[in-house]
């Protein structure tokens, strides 16, 4: 009894054969190809097979493991069920259309086909293989760690960018380079770390930016205080002090304290001083606190505009009584002058003795009567100054004495009569003096 040998090394045995080995192949058009994310690319193939053989199936795959006995059918694959169109026939052509491919499509493809034959099976190894190239997708920037950024704490900032071929990362603040790769540290953060940093990913195909900014928070720091006006006020007038900072998040609280108190005088970020010392304020934040240097206010005691009012009223009060009790007094020595100079006029009188004059009746006058009055006055002294004595003007009370045997027609006559005017002794006495008579006539109402 013969043996046979077993298909498959009878198969084996056969493409050693010259001639036989060429009638099973797969021929691609392109062994490599490259596309760009989202396009559609055409695996162009031809494949032969011995002549007596039925093709039962074709088909390709990603892979040369196989599932179950055979090599997985790409066209059942979810991944690519949607997107792979086959172009081809069962007889030569092999072709397949691959749309929207993605970054993960990049790999070898081998096409495969199986006859009727139990030993007609071939495989095109090696297959096609594609490459899918796409600019730098935008970078996701992550922060760690995440949250709050406290001053003084380290930072890590890494960005992430699918490209193909893989991009190069950079890092910009602002628009200064400040590092390279896909990771950048900073160590003990502060105020002066925080702003706007930039990832750029970059290949042949384009380049993608992405943005993240850094808000460092620090407790208040530069406390300065600012006087309104001048730091030297009266006393009953105050001084506004006004409390500034430098803090992330911005300061709310604010104390005042007078330099070697314990207790603080006042809060808020203004503060109104009424009294002298020195004071500084204390700012507050969620991360800390910090003083200020110490500021100085003079109080001078001086008096305040309602005192001085109160003085110049006063003043002027006495002012109008001391005038009041002048003009009294002045009044006072005015009427005692006068009362005085009529004493002395009184005394100046003369005695008139009216004398019987004739009386001579005129039809024109009606009932007026007259007296000739002769005043003498004193002799000047010749050792004086030459200068003229002011006159001065006496009166005389008149009694005229009607002369009893003299009757009259009607009661009202006008009578005559001859006055003379004595001076007293001490005015009229001088040494060497000339008298001057100067004749003035008076007129009386005699009764």
């Amino acid at each position: 009894m013969s043996q046979r040998p077993a298909p498959s090394l009878l198969l084996l045995f056969l493409l050693m054969i010259p001639g036989v080995c060429s009638q099973w192949s797969v021929w691609y058009s392109h062994s490599h190809i490259c596309a760009l994310k989202d396009s559609s690319v055409i695996m162009n193939c031809t494949y032969k097979y011995p002549t007596g053989h039925q093709i039962r199936k074709v088909f390709w795959t990603k892979t040369l493991e196989k599932d179950n006995g055979e090599f997985p059918d790409l066209s059942k694959d979810p991944e690519y069920s949607q997107r792979l169109q086959y172009l081809g026939n069962k007889q030569q052509n092999c072709s397949i259309r691959l749309s929207h491919v993605t970054l993960k499509d990049s790999r070898m493809y081998y096409f495969r086909f199986i006859t009727y034959n139990p030993d007609g099976k071939w495989t095109g190894d090696p297959g096609v293989t594609l490459a899918v190239t796409d600019p730098p997708e935008k970078p996701v920037i992550s922060i760690s760690p995440s949250g709050e950024i406290v001053s003084g704490h380290s930072v890590t900032l890494i960005c992430s960018s699918d490209s193909n071929p893989p991009a190069e990362i950079s890092w910009f603040k602002g628009r200064t380079f400040v590092g390279s790769g896909g990771i950048f540290n900073i160590s003990k953060i502060s105020s002066d770390h925080s702003g706007e940093y930039k990832c750029k990913s970059i290949n042949e195909h384009g380049e993608k930016y992405s943005a993240v900014t850094l808000n460092a928070m620090y407790p208040p720091r530069n406390i300065s205080v600012l006087i309104t006006g001048s730091g030297e006020i009266v006393s009953g007038d105050s001084v506004t002090l006004i409390c500034s900072s430098d803090s992330n998040p911005p300061a709310l609280n604010f104390s005042w304290f007078k330099e070697n108190e314990s207790s603080a005088v006042g809060s808020g970020q203004s503060f109104s001083a009424l009294q002298s010392g020195r004071f500084y304020c204390q700012a507050h934040n969620q991360h800390g606190s910090q003083r200020s240097d110490a500021v100085t206010v003079t109080v001078h005691h001086h008096l305040g505009w309602h005192v001085w009012l109160g003085i110049t009223v006063t003043c002027l009060g006495f002012i109008i009584i001391i005038i009041i009790i002048i003009l009294f007094i002045m009044r006072k020595r005015r009427d005692a002058k006068t009362e005085d100079l009529t004493v002395k006029q009184d005394n100046l009188y003369a005695d008139v003795t009216g004398r019987d004059v004739h009386v001579s009746e005129s039809a024109d006058c009606d009932d007026a009567q007259y007296a000739t009055v002769t005043s003498s006055k004193p002799r000047r002294d010749r050792n004086a100054p030459d200068r003229r004595d002011t006159e001065e003007i006496q009166y005389a009370t008149v009694q005229h004495h009607k002369n009893k045997q003299t009757k009259r027609s009607e009661e009202n006559e006008s009578q005559y009569g001859n006055i003379r005017i004595h001076q007293p002794e001490s005015v009229v006495r001088r040494s060497n003096v000339e008298t001057v008579e100067d004749a003035s006539v008076i007129y009386s109402r005699v009764k």
